[in-house]
């Protein structure tokens, strides 16, 4: 950065007339820190519509639908910089495979940072590992290690291709602040100046359990999201809405709209034996079970099923 005469600080890399011109990319189905992001750097972002890949039958964004974006915002004289990819959505744990947008964004000159948020703490599992094919494409990447790996909140780990790239624009070093260790300093990679020893929580977890407890554990999550999932598609009241991924799973009553939908949830939460969240992709409103916590067992999923089915049958009988 730049200080004038005038004691006005100028990033060095701030040009208004090039920063109206950039556009962000990510799913419509992306976290909704993404549109915080754009807002805090005041760029444009464009949702693309996301589409049913042919591996997990979940939504994703293809190569196909990221490519023709960004021709055709460059045809309008924009600039295209970034894609959010999601490995493991919010509404329904789908994945934008980096073997699909990796080639585009490495083509183009655009970063591409995964948003794992979920999904990552599951790249410990052998069998999840697919999700991550393509990474050696990605410009960063970070997960919550609190949804689902033991870590209480909160707890992100961040990575970086190439941190230099963070530093460069983040660096401020008032006199104040200056010293002689060479460790990383990481107020040079955020926003905040300060930050907790969040790590440590990461140290202490494997420590105490072993990363072999950890891998137990989060197909122990899928095991109970995957008995809920019997237990719906073996019942004629209930549908999928796509197929289950991970912990996570989407159903909606088998017959009415979206209001049906819509009363069911209201009955569970004044109900208050079990919590269910919304969600809505594409027009459609679906519920979402996530199994989260160690202590879910088999009769829990069971009870909560059993309290769907009694709340569901006299929304059932008006239709």
């Amino acid at each position: 950065q730049e200080q004038q005469d005038d004691g006005i600080i100028v990033p060095h890399f701030h040009d208004p007339t090039v920063f109206e011109k950039f556009i962000a990319y990510c799913s419509d189905q992306a976290h909704s820190s993404v549109e915080k992001d754009v807002m805090l750097c005041g760029v444009k972002l464009r949702k693309l519509k996301s589409v049913i890949d042919p591996k997990l039958k979940n939504f994703t964004i293809t190569g196909e639908v990221l490519e023709k974006a960004i021709k055709e915002d460059r045809a309008r004289g924009l600039i295209p910089f970034v894609f959010v990819a999601s490995m493991g959505s919010t509404n329904t744990c789908g994945v934008d495979f980096l073997t699909e947008v990796g080639p585009v964004c490495n083509r183009e000159g655009i970063w591409l940072h995964v948003d794992a948020a979920y999904a990552g703490s599951y790249l410990l599992c052998d069998e999840y590992r697919f999700m991550a094919e393509g990474m050696e494409m990605a410009d960063s990447f970070n997960y919550n290690a609190h949804k689902a790996m033991l870590v209480n909140f909160d707890c992100s780990p961040m990575w970086f291709k190439d941190g230099r790239q963070a530093t460069k624009y983040f660096t401020v070093d008032p006199l104040y602040l200056k010293h002689e260790h060479n460790a990383t300093d990481y107020r040079h990679l955020q926003i905040a100046l300060g930050r907790r020893f969040r790590s440590l929580k990461i140290w202490f977890t494997i420590r105490s359990l072993g990363v072999k407890a950890i891998q137990e554990h989060l197909r122990g999550l899928n095991e109970r999201a995957e008995l809920f999932s019997s237990l719906i598609e073996s019942d004629a009241d209930f549908e999928l809405f796509c197929p289950r991924h991970l912990g996570l799973f989407c159903f909606k009553l088998a017959k009415g709209d979206n209001r049906a939908n819509e009363a069911l949830l209201g009955a569970v939460n004044a109900d208050n034996r079990i919590h269910i969240v919304p969600a809505s992709v594409h027009g459609t409103f679906f519920l979402r079970l996530a199994v989260c916590t160690p202590n879910t067992t088999d009769d829990d999923i069971r009870f909560a099923f059993a309290v769907l089915k009694e709340l569901a049958a006299p929304i059932l009988k008006t239709l």
